[in-house]
């Protein structure tokens, strides 16, 4: 309102009688909804509102032409926030926001649906108490149980909405609920673009581990050269007429500036030796933050906008000057809005249609020290305005998480010697199957190949190469995609090969049964018989998986928990019933076979397949039965090494006991795969 009054001291607002002060411009922040309310009587005047804040609050106040944001909206920052959190896999999360204005209602009716229709699912959903804690004690009692929800949490990323008081809230909050000993090594922070430190001297001894390792979003910033020697410079000795230097450094030194003889004598007086670099970081940073940036910029752009005024101005006669200068206020904001110029640090600054900053967001990482001191680490970038595979970009290498994520991350990789080898054994295992399928097609009209249901035995061997193939999905960074393959498509390949086993028992058992006299066997023996065996079992099978991916399916996911000393970037399998239950069906169809073999191993057969299968079925099962106690007792990725172990061994172990004997047979002794052998043998 002093800004609407005469400057000689008298508060009359709405009445000036002097032009030597003209309003023309007001930069605005950091709290939005002060600035909107301020908004609504200074729209009247037509006077360019700029805020170096952003808000979740509707534009309803401020729909004229006079208002302008130095930073994106806070919807798009919603927007790479999503995108931040999807890319690292976080779909379990909390939020903590300061409820101010009407955020609690733009929250709930369009950032949290958003965030739910990507499959990012909240914990808890809690409110920074708006003010310091007073002595009413339901109010402590409120916001411990709320501190206590949030660090009790099983989540271990909180999202934290709030506005440039937040962080002062927040220390305050948990220094005076002695929150100051809580882990917080658990938790990672990510913080919207306008939160930050405030200059508060007596919180310059507080505790700021809390904020290590956190994420933050902050408009996209560039350095101002010669900025911290102009900062260096600053003196109220030499700066007389600056009151809020004055003021401010009387504060933050904890001394008096002299006024008068008399005040020299006091003890607590401030020598003029005082030197801001010395003051913690969390009073006073000697780099430019980015919303002191988005401040310097505001002046800048308001400043090239008033250039283009005065050159206009200078073609006015000077009776018209008065009249200029009452209709600067509302004509400045045409050429803000059309206003584009570069920065001294060379970036481009203009305003969209909205009359907000054309810019993205920098991705910034917080590191602390014991000492208080901290660093802005910039460790990526995003831009919610592009297309969605340049929206975000990041260098997860540069990441310091906090100390219990703090281990640069673990999982199966290429590049590692365990890696490296079990993928080359699946290849070369495939390349083995390969050769033999190459081997039977060529022999497909001898004996040996006919004899054992040729499509049977192609259908085993196609489905034995994609088991090989499947393993190499079980290596590599887990994605969303790879999770949900891994697993079910493993399950549903090696159903086709079990079940392909079994029917090759059946059949063969079925067939010597047939040649009694009188036998209604023979109605089942031929390839119906093992079509319906094979479509059955994965038929079975896949409705499993379906099952499964409908209603909890496998994620990527970081385990903090199992090694202290590493994250370990995994597939968790969602729901452990149903991955157990896709086991254990794969594991029934081995057992039948395997027992349908024994039993059936001492009938006469030329080219021993039922021995064969007793002996693959009985390397699979002992395989698959040492899996699960080594599965259970093991951790990280070499939980995965051996599931990608025990796939390529119970599958070379089909391959071997199955297809080897026949593969000896055509290659070195085809004097034995002829029809008359066979005849012989079973006479």
């Amino acid at each position: 309102m002093e800004l609407l009054s005469n400057p000689d001291g008298r508060f009359i607002p709405n009445y000036k009688c002097s032009l030597q002060n003209n309003l023309i411009a007001v930069i605005g922040g950091p709290s939005s909804v002060a600035f909107l309310d301020m908004a609504t009587i200074l729209t009247h005047y037509k006077f360019v509102q700029v805020a170096y804040s952003s808000t979740l609050e509707t534009k309803a106040q401020t729909q004229s032409g006079f208002f302008y944001w130095m930073l994106p909206n806070a919807i798009r920052q919603y927007k790479g926030l999503l995108q931040l959190f999807l890319h690292f896999g976080w779909t379990w999360i909390g939020v903590f926001y300061l409820d101010i204005g009407n955020t609690a209602e733009i929250l709930w009716r369009i950032v949290f649906p958003t965030f739910s229709k990507k499959g990012v699912c909240f914990e808890f959903i809690e409110k920074i108490p708006g003010g310091f804690l007073t002595q009413d004690e339901k109010t402590i009692r409120k916001s411990y149980a709320t501190f206590n929800t949030v660090f009790n949490s099983t989540t271990n990323k909180v999202l934290l909405h709030g506005e440039f008081q937040s962080m002062l809230n927040l220390r305050f909050l948990l220094n005076a609920l002695e929150f100051n000993n809580v882990d917080y090594d658990t938790k990672v922070w990510v913080m919207t673009a306008d939160v930050d430190f405030s200059s508060v001297h007596f919180q310059r001894s507080w505790d700021v581990n809390f904020i290590h390792g956190t994420l933050s979003l902050s408009v996209q910033s560039m350095e101002v050269l010669g900025f911290q020697h102009f900062v260096q410079m600053r003196n109220p000795a030499l700066d007389k007429g600056d009151s809020f230097l004055t003021q401010f450094w009387q504060q933050t030194f904890n001394c008096l500036l002299p006024t008068s003889p008399l005040d020299e004598e006091d003890e607590n007086i401030c020598t003029g030796e005082e030197k801001l670099e010395t003051l913690p970081m969390t009073v006073f940073e000697m780099s430019m933050t980015a919303h002191s940036y988005s401040i310097y910029n505001a002046v800048y752009a308001i400043a090239h906008a008033l250039r283009v005024l005065y050159s206009f101005q200078g073609q006015q006669r000077s009776g018209r000057r008065q009249k200029f200068l009452r209709q600067m206020s509302w004509k400045l904001h045409h050429l803000l809005r059309s206003i584009s110029f570069n920065s001294s640090p060379g970036e481009n600054i203009s305003f969209d249609k909205n009359g907000e900053l054309v810019a993205g967001f920098d991705i910034i990482n917080w590191i602390t020290f014991p000492n208080q001191t901290f660093l802005r680490v910039k460790v990526g970038r995003m831009d919610p305005g592009r297309a969605s595979h340049k929206l975000l970009t990041i260098s997860e290498e540069k990441i310091i998480w906090p100390n219990r994520f703090n281990q640069h991350v673990t999982y199966l990789s290429y590049k590692e010697l365990l890696g490296t080898g079990l993928a080359t054994s699946a290849l070369v295992l495939s390349f083995i199957t390969i050769l033999v399928l190459g081997i039977f097609l060529k022999h497909h009209n001898t004996p040996i190949v006919k004899a054992n249901n040729c499509s049977l035995s192609y259908t085993l061997l196609i489905s034995l190469l994609l088991s090989f193939l499947c393993s190499l999905l079980f290596i590599g960074r887990p994605t969303k995609v790879t999770c949900l393959l891994r697993q079910t498509t493993f399950g549903i390949i090696f159903s086709v090969a079990v079940s392909c086993m079994l029917a090759k028992t059946i059949t063969v058992v079925l067939a010597f049964m047939a040649t009694k006299p009188g036998s209604r066997m023979r109605t089942w023996v031929g390839k119906r018989l093992a079509l319906f065996i094979l479509l059955s079992s994965s038929l079975i099978q896949s409705t499993f998986c379906a099952v499964w991916l409908e209603t909890s399916p496998p994620f990527p996911n970081f385990d903090m928990r199992s090694i202290s000393s590493e994250i370990i970037l995994e597939c968790n399998e969602g729901s452990v019933a149903m991955f157990y239950s896709v086991l254990g069906f794969m594991g029934f169809l081995a057992l039948v076979s395997f027992i349908a073999a024994f039993l059936a191993r001492k009938l006469p057969d030329t080219f021993q397949e039922t021995k064969s299968i007793t002996f693959s079925m009985l390397v699979f099962c002992s395989v698959w039965l040492s899996f699960v106690p080594a599965y259970m007792s093991t951790k990280g990725k070499y939980m995965v090494a051996v599931e990608i172990f025990s796939i390529l061994a119970s599958s070379a172990g089909l391959l071997a006991c199955v297809f080897f004997p026949k593969c000896y047979i055509i290659m070195v002794r085809p004097d034995l795969n002829k029809r008359e052998c066979l005849i012989k043998r079973i006479n």
